[in-house]
């Protein structure tokens, strides 16, 4: 069976914690900041950690 490719957009988005989770950027923060107040631009500067089952498929597809 050939080995699975590992899928580049993927390892650009996401991030392997120390802990074996995946982190990634939060949406939304592309543009049209105007109408947002400042504690929501903050939060939106936080990282989501995925929940493990999503964090498995992301591992998967990142080929680690």
């Amino acid at each position: 069976m050939p080995k699975m490719k590992s899928k580049g957009a993927v390892k650009k988005r996401f991030r392997l914690t120390k802990s074996g989770r995946m982190k990634c950027s939060r949406p939304a923060r592309g543009h049209m900041h105007a109408s947002k107040d400042a504690a929501a631009k903050r939060r939106l500067r936080e990282r989501i950690l995925l929940p493990p089952s999503w964090g498995k498929l992301m591992r998967r597809m990142m080929g680690s």
